[in-house]
Formats: C-alpha cells, structure tokens, sequence
C-alpha cells in the first residue's frame, strides 16, 4: 500500500493526477484534514482510502502507516522525522520525502532548520534499513497559489516603477509544480535500487531575477520600469519595515536571498528518470493568465 501527505496541495494535486493518467492500480492512502478539498481524490477512479487527522499526532500516524509499503511525503519537511519514525515502527521498506533546496542556502536562518532535520534524518537512516529518497525542489511556481511567482506576479501588476536588488543579477531556477508532479510519480515507479538517496530538482535553465521580472511584466501586459538598489539598503528598510510592524512584516530574508544565486543543477534526475522540465517563459505565461483572468 502507498501512503501519501500532502496530496491535496500544490504539487501532491499534480502527483495525484499523474496518478490518474497512468492509472496507478495499487491501494493508496491519503492523510487528509477536514478542511482539505478532497474532491480530485473522490472522483480519480483510483483505489483511494482517506484517513482524516493531524499528521502531528503520532498515534494517528502509526495508525496510518499499518499495512504500508510505500511513502510519499510531499506536505512539509518539518514532519519528516516523524513521519520517517512512525514508519520505521510500521516496517515500511521505502519513503521518498520532498524537501528543498533552501538548505543549499549561505544564510543561516533559510538553511539550518533544513540542515538540522536532513542530519536528524541520516542518523536515523545509518541505523534502519528504510530506503529514503529525499527531493529537493527549488522555487515551486505554476498556479497563483504557489507562494513565489504568485507574489512578484502581483508586485509587478502594481508598480510601474519596480526596484531590484543588485540590477537583478541574482540567478534562480524556478521549477513548475507540474513537472514536480511527474517527477515524485517517476522516483516512486523506479525500482528501490536504482534510486539515489537524493535528486535536485530544478527548472529548466537558471535566469536573473530581472529576466524573470521583465517576462512576467511583458505577459501581463505593463510597461515596468525595473530601477537597482544596492542590497545593504534593501535589507535597511526590511528592517525597518519590521520595527514599524513589531515584527509582524519580516522580509528581512528574503531581500537578502534575492542576491543569492539559487540554481542548482538537475542532471541525475535527467539521466535517472528523465526529468525534463518545462522553459519558465512557459509556465509563467500560463500563470500570469490565470491571474489576469481571476483579477479583472
């Protein structure tokens, strides 16, 4: 049996769908809460059991894991650990569990949780037997409810005169939840031996943040005025844009991780699986229309 978290979310919904379209004929669980929308798990056809509960609380998580083989953990890597033990406890022999590739990060307060729990992680693994592939996606985008693109999209729609940080020169790598959606379906048909322990899984090519900006600016239409500031002020007035909200605006990081080259090559997962994702010109011109059309 397959147990899955996070289905109902951004990317699980298309690691759902490729399991529709490939028509995926094991039994496959779902931890769900009672708020998610589970309307895609009840009309898929497939051979899907709900278990609705906290993924926090561990006795409904061993409780879950019974009969289990097979783990995809897309919904968050804080529960990691605990879904890894929960299953070690069940004897299920492989999980393959979505992380990120902000723990590659040169700032300490975007990497060491990540640090911390893939560490917690090898420990635990240099003791059992599981099989654990750990996936590192990089920036998701590819609907207006990812919480990346989804926001500069936004930006650009309202400002005509857009600053950037060091002329934009920061490179990213911005990966579509579709193709994230194929690539957990590709890693858990794979057989356990000829899986690595970890895949990078980037977009297609890395760009500037400014290259991104000026294709979301052009597809929604706007003539932006992108102008530089230097990063030292941009992290002054996140700082005081902190102080004034005591605390309740914090893009402190985040300006600071927009001069920060974050590309990461995929090629093991190209020569593994074949990971083969789509340009970003692509996948942005399909979101910023959805914005478009959800907006105005």
């Amino acid at each position: 049996m397959l147990l899955v978290t996070g289905i109902t979310g951004h990317t699980g919904r298309y690691f759902l769908q490729e399991l529709i379209d490939k028509k995926y004929e094991g039994q496959i669980r779902c931890i769900v809460r009672e708020t998610s929308n589970t309307s895609q798990l009840d009309t898929s056809g497939l051979n899907i059991e709900k278990v609705v509960g906290d993924i926090k609380d561990d006795a409904f998580l061993n409780k879950s894991m019974e009969g289990v083989d097979l783990i995809v953990h897309i919904i968050n890597v804080r529960h990691t650990i605990r879904v890894i033990k929960a299953a070690i406890n069940n004897n299920v022999s492989r999980a393959i569990c979505v992380h990120t590739t902000g723990i590659y990060s040169k700032y300490k307060i975007a990497s060491e949780e990540y640090k911390t729990i893939e560490n917690e992680l090898q420990n635990i693994l240099d003791k059992d037997e599981i099989s654990v592939s750990v996936l590192r996606p990089t920036m998701i985008y590819g609907d207006i409810c990812d919480h990346n693109m989804s926001k500069f999209i936004k930006m650009v729609d309202k400002l005509r005169i857009f600053p950037v940080i060091n002329n934009g020169k920061g490179l990213i790598q911005p990966v579509n939840a579709r193709d994230l959606g194929k690539a957990y379906y590709n890693v858990l048909m794979m057989h356990v031996k000829k899986a690595k322990s970890e895949y990078n899984l980037s977009g297609e090519k890395p760009i500037t943040m400014l290259e991104a900006f000026k294709v979301i600016s052009d597809n929604l239409g706007k003539k932006t005025t992108f102008f530089s500031i230097p990063l030292s002020l941009g992290v002054f007035f996140a700082r005081c844009l902190k102080i004034v909200t005591l605390g309740n605006v914090d893009y402190i990081e985040k300006v600071q991780r927009m001069s920060e080259d974050r590309c990461f090559s995929h090629e093991d997962a190209k020569k593994d699986f074949g990971f083969s994702p789509e340009p970003f010109e692509i996948g942005i011109a399909r979101e910023v229309k959805e914005y478009i059309n959800r907006s105005r």
